[in-house]
C-alpha cells in the first residue's frame, strides 16, 4: 500500500510541477512583466506541444510587446501542426493589431468558411471572436453554424452578443423567449438578468425588461410569465406587486402556494411589515396545514409586538394565550413559546412568567437546535436581569454543543455583548477578534461594529471612561428602558466632551430612540448633527439613511429623502443600506413607473 502511494506521488509531481509554473507565468503576465513570463510560457510549450493554451499564451506576451512577426510564427507553425482554426482567428488579430485590416479581414473569413466545412468548430471559433471582442464576426460563426445544421440552438449565446452591441431590448426579448422555450434552463437565464439588474446604471435595462415581461403576461396567458414577472419584483425588493403576481398564479395552480409562503418568509425578513401581514393573513385563510398556522400567528404576533405600545400588551398577552391553548405545548408550536416569553421578560416586564415558560419548553422532546434557541432565550432573560455570569455560562454551553454552527457563534456574539454590558471589554474584544470573519455575514457584521466600538473607544481614552458610561447607557436599551437610556446617552454628550469617537454614536443611539418614539423631528436633529460635524466617522451612512427614511416614510417629504439616498448611492458604496438606498432612490425617482 504505501509503495502504490509513493508511486502515485512521483507521478502527481510533475503535474504540480506544471501547475506551479503555469501560475507564476500567469501572475507575471497579470502584472505586465511579459518577458519573465514569456520564458515559463515557452517551457511549458515545449514540455506540452499539443496544449495551444500555451502558445496562446506567448502570442499575448509578444504582443503586448509589439513583437508581432514573433507572435505570427508562432501561430502558423501552430496551425500547421495542430490544424485549429481557431488559431486562425488569433492570426487575424495579430494583423489587425498592426492595422492591417485587409489581413486581418482575409483570416477572419477564412475562420468562418471553416464553420462550413465542420460546423463543430463554431463553439472555438465564435468564443475567440468573443475574446477578441469582435461581437459582429461571432454572430456570423453562429449564423453559418445554425444554416449548416439547424439541430444548433444558439438562442442564448446571440443574445447575449445583442446585449454586448448595446441592443438591449432585443437581448431581452432573445433571453425571455429562449427561457420560455427552455424551461429547465430558467435559473440560468435569471442569474444573466440580475446581472444586468444590478449593474451600475440599471435604470434603462430594468425598465426595458419589466415592459417586456407586462407585455409577454399580456399576449400569452401561460402562468410562465406571473411566475416570471413574481421575480422580477423579488429582485426590485417590491414584494407587494410579486404578492400580486404569486396570488395571481394560486388562482390557477393551488400547487404553488408554498411559493407565497416563502414570499412571506422573505417579506417579514426584509422589514416589508406591511406586505408581510397581507400574505401572512392570506396564508392563514387558505392552510388546513396546522404547523404553516402556528408559523404564520407567530410571525403575525412579532410584528404587532414590533408595533404596538404599553396600551396594546393586554390584548396581545391575551391573543397569545388563547393560541398557545389552541395549539398546545409542544415542539410545533415552540416559536410561538420563545415568543410569549420575550415577550413577559421584555415587555411585561415579568422575567419569572419568562423563565417559566420557557422551563415548560426544556420538559419537551427538542432537538439539539430547538434546546438552543430555548437556552438562549434563557440567557437572555438571565442578562436583562443583570444576572451576567450565569447567563454568560448558559451562552457558553450552547457555544460549545454546537460548534462551528451559526447558532454556535450567535451565542459567542452574546458572549462578547454580556462582557461589554459588564464592563469586561478586553474579554469581549478577543471575542470579537474572532467572530469578524464569521461565515454568517449578519453575526460578522455585528461584531465588526461592537468590536470597532470598543476599540476606538478605548484607544482614545485609555482609562475607557465614556465608554463604561455608554455601555451602561446600552444596557438600558437591551433592557428596553428607553427614557433611562436616553437619559444616560443625553447625559453622556453633555458631560464628555474630550471623547471624540463616543459623541457621533451616542447621537446615533439618541436620533434612534427619538424615531422609535415617534418624534421624528428630534430624531432628525440628531442624525443632521451627525451629518454636519462627524462626516468622515463611521455612522454617517446610518446618519443619512435613517434620516431619509424618516422623511420618505414618516414625514412623506419624498424631496428631502431623494438627496440623502442619493449620498448614500454615491458617497457610501460599501455601506449595508446601500441596496435599500438604491431601490427607494429609484422609486422617487420614477424609475419604476415607466
Amino acid at each position: 500500500m504505501k509503495k502504490k502511494l509513493i508511486i502515485y506521488l512521483l507521478l502527481l509531481l510533475p503535474i504540480l510541477a506544471i501547475a506551479q509554473s503555469e501560475q507564476l507565468a500567469d501572475n507575471y503576465f497579470e502584472k505586465g512583466e511579459f518577458e519573465k513570463a514569456l520564458v515559463i510560457y515557452e517551457s511549458l510549450d515545449e514540455k506540452s506541444p499539443g496544449n495551444i493554451s500555451y502558445a496562446q499564451q506567448m502570442v499575448a506576451c509578444y504582443q503586448q510587446l509589439e513583437q508581432y512577426d514573433k507572435a505570427e510564427k508562432i501561430l502558423k507553425e501552430k496551425i500547421e501542426r495542430t490544424k485549429q482554426p481557431m488559431l486562425t482567428v488569433e492570426l487575424g488579430y495579430n494583423y489587425q493589431l498592426q492595422n492591417d485590416t485587409v489581413q486581418a479581414k482575409k483570416y477572419y473569413t477564412k475562420a468562418l468558411e471553416s464553420i462550413k466545412e465542420k460546423p463543430a468548430y463554431v463553439y472555438t471559433i465564435a468564443k475567440s471572436f468573443e475574446k477578441k471582442v469582435l461581437i459582429e464576426e461571432a454572430l456570423q460563426a453562429y449564423e453559418i453554424a445554425r444554416t449548416e445544421n439547424t439541430n444548433f440552438n444558439f438562442d442564448y449565446q446571440v443574445a447575449l452578443l445583442q446585449g454586448q452591441l448595446g441592443k438591449t431590448e432585443l437581448m431581452i426579448e432573445s433571453l425571455l423567449d429562449y427561457a420560455y422555450k427552455n424551461q429547465r434552463n430558467v435559473p440560468l437565464i435569471q442569474n444573466q438578468l440580475s446581472r444586468f439588474m444590478n449593474e451600475d446604471n440599471p435604470e434603462e435595462f430594468n425598465r426595458a425588461l419589466r415592459k417586456t415581461l407586462l407585455v409577454n403576461a399580456q399576449k400569452n396567458q401561460d402562468i410562465f410569465w406571473n411566475q416570471f414577472l413574481s421575480w422580477y419584483f423579488v429582485q426590485q425588493r417590491d414584494y407587494d406587486k410579486a404578492f400580486a403576481q404569486e396570488k395571481a398564479i394560486y388562482k390557477r395552480d393551488p400547487n404553488s402556494f408554498y411559493t407565497i409562503v416563502s414570499l412571506g418568509r422573505l417579506a417579514v425578513e426584509e422589514g416589508e411589515n406591511e406586505t408581510a401581514r397581507k400574505i401572512i393573513n392570506f396564508i392563514l385563510e387558505n392552510t388546513q396545514d396546522v404547523s404553516l398556522q402556528v408559523q404564520s400567528q407567530t410571525d403575525l404576533l412579532r410584528l404587532d409586538i414590533n408595533d404596538a405600545e404599553p396600551k396594546d400588551y393586554p390584548a396581545i398577552k391575551e391573543r397569545i394565550d388563547n393560541l398557545i391553548n389552541q395549539y398546545g405545548i409542544t415542539p410545533y408550536s415552540l416559536g410561538m413559546q420563545l415568543l410569549k416569553a420575550d415577550f413577559e421578560a421584555f415587555d411585561l416586564k415579568d422575567s419569572e412568567a419568562g423563565i417559566a415558560t420557557l422551563n415548560k419548553s426544556l420538559d419537551l422532546s427538542l432537538n439539539k437546535y430547538q434546546e438552543a434557541e430555548v437556552k438562549m432565550k434563557l440567557s437572555d432573560i438571565l442578562l436583562l436581569e443583570e444576572k451576567f455570569n450565569k447567563a454568560i455560562i448558559y451562552y457558553t454551553q450552547i457555544e460549545q454543543d454546537l460548534k462551528n454552527d451559526a447558532v454556535g457563534h450567535e451565542a459567542s456574539l452574546k458572549i462578547a455583548q454580556s462582557s461589554y454590558f459588564k464592563g469586561d471589554f478586553d474579554w469581549a474584544l478577543k471575542q470579537l477578534k474572532v467572530l469578524k470573519s464569521s461565515s454568517s455575514q449578519l453575526i460578522a457584521n455585528d461584531a465588526l461594529e461592537l468590536f470597532l466600538l470598543i476599540n476606538d473607544n478605548t484607544v482614545e481614552d485609555s482609562t475607557q471612561t465614556a465608554l463604561k458610561k455608554f455601555a451602561r447607557a446600552d444596557f438600558k436599551l437591551y433592557q428596553n428602558k428607553k427614557e433611562e437610556a436616553l437619559n444616560e446617552f443625553k447625559n453622556l454628550i453633555a458631560t464628555d466632551k474630550e471623547t471624540e469617537s463616543i459623541q457621533d454614536v451616542t447621537r446615533l443611539r439618541i436620533g434612534k430612540i427619538y424615531e422609535e418614539k415617534g418624534e421624528y423631528n428630534l430624531a432628525l436633529q440628531y442624525y443632521q448633527e451627525i451629518i454636519d460635524n462627524y462626516a468622515e466617522g463611521i455612522y454617517i451612512d446610518e446618519a443619512l439613511f435613517f434620516s431619509a427614511e424618516i422623511y420618505n416614510k414618516k414625514l412623506q417629504d419624498p424631496e428631502k429623502a431623494k438627496p440623502l439616498y442619493e449620498k448614500v448611492l454615491f458617497e457610501h458604496e460599501d455601506s449595508i443600506y446601500f441596496v435599500e438606498s438604491r431601490k427607494e432612490f429609484r422609486i422617487l425617482r420614477g424609475d419604476s413607473n415607466t
